[in-house]
């Protein structure tokens, strides 16, 4: 066993620092802020109770004690690893001092690579291959970061070194590039490793034998560094062809061509492409440390840091990392304000809660990092919004949120738990495909298409079709676009306004446009005159969905619908010992309208049947999704007041082909054993019908 490894063993068996405990491990457990790449773990909250550095250090360890090597180059290779890693280590007190002495703590490998040069002379001042080992620390990993488009090849150059010094032969320097480049990536992940072996090994070769690949273009590195981001759905073709048509990419990133990035793909994965391209512009426009001059950066720049920006993108929900998505919005609407000549000039508009820094400190010339500062009312409003995730106040804080940054409600959707919600929308397919029935012709334009679970079904039943989704959720459009790039479907979506739908299809060009489960949502966010939960937004979005339509064409409802008569009476007996809690709470947060009940005991209560069942209809869908669908009115229309909308709103010419309701299954399950509903005496009555769908057509 190396000998790394049995001190390691040592130090987790006393779980204390021993006075002859290697320096390299002092150092790495000893530190205060735990230092990694975000990307890499799954809990945020976990690092304080764990060594995320040491434990990889350890595995790299393993991974060299099982190769097959000769013991000069695993006692060398021993020294690389047990301190590459050593510039993430130390006391707070320390490494404010490494700092101030000039030791680079952000970019990581020439950070490490200083402080085992101190270390070596202290020990051995005159020992050859204390320089090898040095040109090896620094430039640990960057054949995996050249992969991954973050720094130029040419940084792997200090590696000549060791051949034209004589210090190793070409072939003994690709031996032990390969085995070092094997701990390093099957550290981070055995199967990482051998999916990019093949590329790191002729890479390899290249250096050791003092060859350059042919040297990649922007576009080229660009798709390198959005490699999660593809993998995940992003059409980088598409996305990029689209951006060329606003800029001469090459030209306005080329200054980018000899600097490294850090940290960059952990900090933007989450981005699009067009925002990755504005943040690299406005690092290189800002004027180092001084913002708005619009100076270039000094030509000493090498390194570019995103690492307090990807630090500042994450937190804990519910156990596990999460990109947070509140900095997230706030930072796509900051951009979105920028154009590319004003970036191009390095001008941008005024926001007093949201600035860019590019910083540069004075003891590392050769560094700039880049960040996103919030002022102090935006920051805690962020912090609000994480603390009052599962609570009612929740929407309170986010519309606090949106009125800062000036957005709107209905823009974006649930925010800490969009991923459940949209995945729960593709569990409703079932009670979805009855509307294929009433499709007609090949336009087809689906309003609010939430998970994509009706664009699937048209695509697929109906091979002719032309599926399009309309959204004006800028997440739900992200989340579609990556899953039509992954799953490679056919149809198509687009950011756009239901209440405008003229302004991003072509009037009288659709055949049938599909508003499920969406009307609702409009009534309820949807400011009219000043109002939500106003009547006139409904008709707004049935006039702009008529007006688009060809004629013969049709529109597809299918919503929550309120019972009639609706002077009925239900009484509600909970069978949970937290349901009043749950109606009381409901009856005080929902804002849609007044909610009348009469309470006849400790679990008892009488309410009118349609109130009675909005409030039901919240209680099914439980605590996670209590925050928003308090904020929303399901039922707004009985039939008969449905059928009036219409009339009035389209005129006698609208032909109402269809106009029925019922009860979506699954309510009755889902309410079973939680409560019992009875008429007024008592007697058990079934739950009324809870959808409507109705179908309108256009005369030729």
């Amino acid at each position: 066993m190396l000998q790394s490894l049995k001190a390691i063993a040592n130090y987790r068996k006393e779980n204390d620092l021993a006075w002859d405990m290697p320096t390299w491990l002092k150092l790495l457990v000893s530190a205060e802020e735990r230092i990694v790449n975000l990307e890499r773990i799954r809990s945020i909250g976990e690092l304080k109770d764990s060594n995320p550095v040491l434990d990889y250090v350890e595995r790299t360890l393993l991974i060299l004690d099982g190769l097959p090597l000769s013991f000069w180059i695993k006692e060398l290779l021993e020294d690389v690893l047990v301190w590459s890693e050593a510039a993430k280590g130390g006391t707070g007190r320390e490494r404010l001092r490494w700092q101030q002495e000039g030791i680079n703590l952000f970019v990581h490998n020439i950070g490490s690579s200083q402080l085992y040069v101190r270390q070596a002379q202290a020990e051995s001042p005159a020992y050859p291959r204390n320089s090898m080992t040095r040109i090896l620390i620094e430039t640990h990993g960057l054949i995996g970061q050249y992969i991954r488009g973050e720094i130029p090849f040419a940084e792997n150059r200090p590696l000549l070194e060791i051949t034209r010094k004589g210090w190793l032969s070409a072939e003994e320097l690709e031996l032990v590039l390969r085995a070092l480049n094997e701990c390093i990536i099957a550290g981070v992940d055995p199967a990482l490793w051998e999916q990019v072996r093949s590329e790191v090994e002729q890479l390899i070769g290249w250096i050791a034998w003092d060859n350059a690949p042919v040297a990649w273009g922007v576009k080229e590195r660009l798709e390198r560094l959005r490699s999660v981001s593809i993998h995940e759905g992003e059409p980088f073709e598409q996305a990029y062809a689209e951006l060329e048509r606003e800029l001469n990419v090459e030209k306005a990133l080329a200054p980018l061509e000899n600097r490294t990035l850090w940290y960059v793909e952990s900090a933007l994965q989450d981005f699009s492409l067009e925002e990755l391209v504005k943040v690299f512009l406005l690092t290189l426009r800002e004027s180092t440390g001084r913002e708005g001059t619009g100076q270039e950066q000094p030509a000493t720049v090498r390194h570019i840091s995103f690492e307090s920006l990807m630090n500042t993108m994450y937190y804990d929900y519910r156990g596990v990392k999460k990109i947070n998505v509140y900095k997230k919005r706030m930072i796509e609407k900051y951009l979105s304000a920028l154009s590319w000549q004003d970036l191009l000039k390095g001008k941008r508009k005024h926001n007093p809660h949201l600035s860019v820094i590019v910083e540069h400190k004075e003891e590392l010339p050769s560094t700039v990092f880049f960040n996103f500062a919030f002022s102090s009312a935006a920051e805690k409003l962020i912090d609000f919004c994480i603390e009052a995730e599962k609570t009612p106040l929740y929407d309170k804080a986010v519309l606090l949120l949106f009125d800062l940054f000036g957005l709107r409600r209905d823009a974006y959707d649930r925010f800490h738990n969009e991923e459940t919600y949209l995945a729960d929308m593709n569990q409703t397919v079932d009670y979805k495909r009855v509307i294929l029935d009433y499709v007609t012709g090949t336009r087809i334009l689906d309003i609010g298409p939430g998970g994509g679970v009706l664009l699937d079904l048209i695509e697929q039943e109906r091979p002719d079709a032309k599926p399009l989704g309309l959204d004006i959720s800028v997440n739900v459009i992200e989340a579609l676009k990556r899953k039509k790039q992954s799953e490679g479907h056919r149809w198509d979506v687009i950011k756009g306004d239901a209440l405008r739908l003229e302004e991003f299809v072509e009037t009288g060009s659709m055949d049938t446009v599909i508003f499920s489960s969406i009307l609702h949502e409009l009534y309820s966010y949807i400011e009219r005159d000043g109002t939500r939960f106003n009547p006139q937004t409904v008709e707004a979005a049935l006039q702009s969905a008529y007006r688009v339509l060809a004629p013969g064409g049709r529109i597809i409802i299918r919503d929550g619908i309120m019972t009639e008569p609706s002077e009925q009476r239900r009484r509600i007996r909970f069978l949970e010992p937290d349901g009043m809690e749950w109606l009381l709470r409901f009856a005080e947060d929902f804002a849609g309208r007044h909610i009348e009940m009469e309470l006849v005991s400790e679990s008892e209560a009488v309410m009118p049947v349609n109130d009675a069942m909005e409030f039901l209809y919240t209680y099914t869908w439980g605590a996670e999704a209590y925050v928003h669908e308090v904020q929303e009115q399901f039922g707004y229309f009985t039939p008969s007041q449905y059928e009036e909308c219409i009339r009035n709103t389209l005129g006698s010419q609208a032909i109402i082909r269809v106009n029925r309701h019922y009860l979506q299954e699954g309510y009755t399950k889902a309410l079973s054993g939680r409560i019992e509903l009875t008429d007024e005496q008592g007697q058990p009555v079934p739950l009324p019908d809870s959808t409507c769908l109705i179908v309108i057509e256009k005369p030729q």
